[in-house]
């Protein structure tokens, strides 16, 4: 069986070499991605020969990550399914882009059987298209920010020691305006929210947000992804506040982001009104996820 244990700060230090070597803009390979939903998907890793294992669900539903590292992949994933045979649960692997796809069919011809997983696709924006708005299509954006910038007395500010506690006021009543604690979803972000603000430091995160009138009506969270492109991990506005969300979406981008192609703003989770408005911003690049599942289990 696999050394799995769950995910603790100090494995940064040698997981981020694995995921800066491997370069990948699919948002499980982020570890601030993996360490705040940790509670909420039992997340756990291993380093086993030259590669880094990561192991997520809880009770017999496992799945697991497809390896990144150097060495032998075939034995590497051999490994994974005799955990998973050991551990009494069918094998699968989720979160697979196009690319670890066609290489784990070429490793295992046969036997492994596919699946999209559309709700898992990360939305992927160009940072030019974010920063500017520019043509027809955003026109409707660009408005929504006119509009907040002539009814409010604005301002942007990093996030930083000085303001994280206004930030996670304005979190706190965020939540009680939706029901974070009615709904199983919200309630399960929350947690990853949480664990964000709490380790927002230690984790090097980078974040804005946006007053009016001084108040803190929205703000975000994110981080370097790989080479070319930033991720962005939470985002929350008052959505009475007319412009709040594209307003913080744009700023933060020209304010943090310098230096990216590209914006990785996540998956929608199959929501229906988050779906439409990642559509609504026209991403570069619809970032497909699939699901491998081993035919006959773990045998």
């Amino acid at each position: 069986m696999v050394d799995f244990h769950p995910i603790e700060m100090k494995d940064r230090e040698w997981i981020e070499p694995f995921l800066q070597a491997a370069d990948l803009r699919g948002s499980e390979y982020s570890f601030a991605n993996s360490f705040n939903w940790r509670k909420v998907h039992d997340i756990q890793v291993a380093r086993q020969d030259g590669f880094y294992f990561v192991m997520a669900g809880k009770g017999k539903k496992k799945s697991y990550l497809y390896p990144i590292g150097q060495g032998d992949k075939l034995q590497a994933i051999e490994s994974l399914v005799t955990d998973a045979r050991e551990r009494k649960t069918p094998f699968s692997i989720h979160g697979m882009l196009t690319e670890q796809t066609r290489e784990l069919d070429s490793l295992f011809p046969g036997r492994f059987v596919f699946f999209e997983t559309r709700d898992l696709y990360d939305y992927i924006y160009s940072r030019e298209s974010l920063a500017g708005l520019a043509g027809k299509k955003l026109h409707a954006k660009r408005n929504h920010i006119n509009k907040f910038k002539a009814l409010n007395n604005w301002s942007y500010e990093p996030i930083s020691r000085e303001n994280i506690e206004q930030c996670w006021e304005m979190n706190r009543q965020w939540c009680i305006q939706q029901g974070c604690g009615e709904d199983p979803g919200l309630r399960e972000e929350a947690c990853a929210v949480r664990s964000c603000f709490e380790h927002y430091f230690s984790l090097e995160m980078q974040g804005g947000l946006l007053k009016s009138d001084g108040r803190v009506i929205a703000y975000t969270m994110g981080k370097p992804l790989c080479s070319d492109t930033f991720i962005v991990h939470i985002e929350k506005a008052f959505a009475e506040i007319q412009g709040a969300y594209p307003m913080i979406n744009q700023q933060f981008v020209l304010h943090a982001c310098e230096g990216f192609s590209y914006i990785n703003r996540e998956e929608d989770t199959g929501k229906e009104g988050l779906r439409k408005a990642k559509l609504s911003y026209y991403p570069s690049i619809l970032l497909e996820k699939y699901t491998a599942s081993l035919k006959g289990g773990a045998k």
